[in-house]
């Protein structure tokens, strides 16, 4: 299935209980989704651990203060409408506390967050959803584990050396 092929959340499934939301960012198991309408990912909303985590405060000047469940949902839709036309700069904070639990920002914005490529011009891609190639390079290789401790350093030859000395010992 490709990535534009999954049913997400609409903006009002979001602006319909942002305080339910909140609370599914709270289980540790959570991840970033993506949400808009017509089935197009254009939004993402993450937990503000995982922004923070990857390096989102030095990457984005986010809004100051951490909008609240209600004031997200009354203002979502034109939150979304800015990403649309492309006027989002700022990430958007919230929470239920003074203490920011999610940010919401551009699909584009997730992506330079993380790291990733910019899709193709025209695909709808959607960045929390994407795989990534993890086959070996073609110039790839397997490594001994005395190159590996050789390319480590002294140290690590060094106990190398112990530990296959304690288990020489053993046997």
């Amino acid at each position: 299935m490709a990535a534009n092929d999954a049913e997400i959340p609409t903006v009002d499934d979001v602006r319909r209980d942002p305080a339910a939301v909140l609370a599914r960012f709270r289980d540790e198991s959570s991840f970033a989704f993506s949400f808009g309408d017509d089935g197009k990912p254009e939004a993402v909303l993450l937990t503000f651990d995982e922004y923070e985590d990857l390096g989102g405060l030095d990457k984005f000047a986010a809004t100051g203060e951490p909008f609240t469940p209600d004031a997200i949902s009354v203002q979502l839709p034109a939150i979304v409408e800015s990403i649309r036309a492309g006027s989002f700069t700022a990430p958007i904070l919230w929470s239920d506390s003074t203490e920011p639990a999610a940010v919401i920002m551009s699909p584009q914005q997730y992506r330079h967050l993380r790291g990733d490529d910019e899709p193709p011009a025209g695909q709808v891609d959607d960045p929390t959803t994407r795989t990534y190639n993890t086959k070996p390079l073609s110039t790839s290789r397997a490594m001994t584990l005395d190159e590996f401790a050789a390319m480590m350093g002294p140290e690590t030859e060094r106990v190398l050396e112990e530990i296959r000395r304690e288990d020489d010992e053993r046997k």
